[in-house]
C-alpha cells in the first residue's frame, strides 16, 4: 500500500512518516518500481506503534531504541517503563514550574492592578521594573 494509505490505516499524517524514516525512528520503506513508497500491515502495525509512543510524548531517541528493540523481535517493556518513569518526573517538574509562574503572573496582576496613572514617565513598565519613588 502507499504511504496515503499507510498513514489513514495507522493515523499519522504522511509528512510524520516520512520524518521517522528520515531519522531512523522506523525503517525505510519499501519502493515500488514507480519508486512509491510500499507498505505492508506490519508496517502499518510499526507505524501504530510510533504513534502511541509519540502520543506519550517520549522523546525521538528512546522511541527509536524501542522500536529497534521491536523491530529486533525484543520486548522493549523495560525500556518502555524506563522512559515513560522519566518522562513522569519530567511532567512534575514542568507541572510545578508552571505553578510557579502562574503564582508570579499572580502577583504582578495584583500589583498591576492597583497601579494608578501617576507613575514616573522614566519607567518603561512598571509592572515589570521596579519603581523608585523620591
Amino acid at each position: 500500500m502507499r504511504i496515503g494509505e499507510a498513514a489513514h490505516l495507522s493515523g499519522l499524517e504522511p509528512s510524520a512518516i516520512r520524518f521517522y524514516e528520515e531519522h531512523g525512528i522506523i525503517p525505510i520503506s519499501a519502493r515500488t518500481g514507480a519508486g512509491y513508497r510500499d507498505y505492508e500491515i506490519d508496517d502499518v502495525e510499526l507505524l501504530r506503534f510510533v504513534r502511541r509512543l509519540r502520543g506519550l510524548e517520549l522523546p525521538l531517541d528512546d522511541v527509536r531504541e524501542i522500536v529497534a528493540l521491536r523491530t529486533r523481535g525484543e520486548a522493549p517493556c523495560a525500556m518502555v517503563r524506563t522512559a515513560i518513569a522519566r518522562e513522569a518526573v519530567a511532567i512534575d517538574r514542568r507541572i510545578e514550574d508552571l505553578l510557579q509562574l502562574r503564582d508570579e503572573l499572580s502577583r504582578l496582576r495584583t500589583a498591576a492592578d492597583k497601579i494608578t496613572d501617576d507613575w514616573p514617565t522614566s519607567c518603561v513598565c512598571h509592572i515589570l521594573e521596579p519603581v523608585t519613588v523620591n
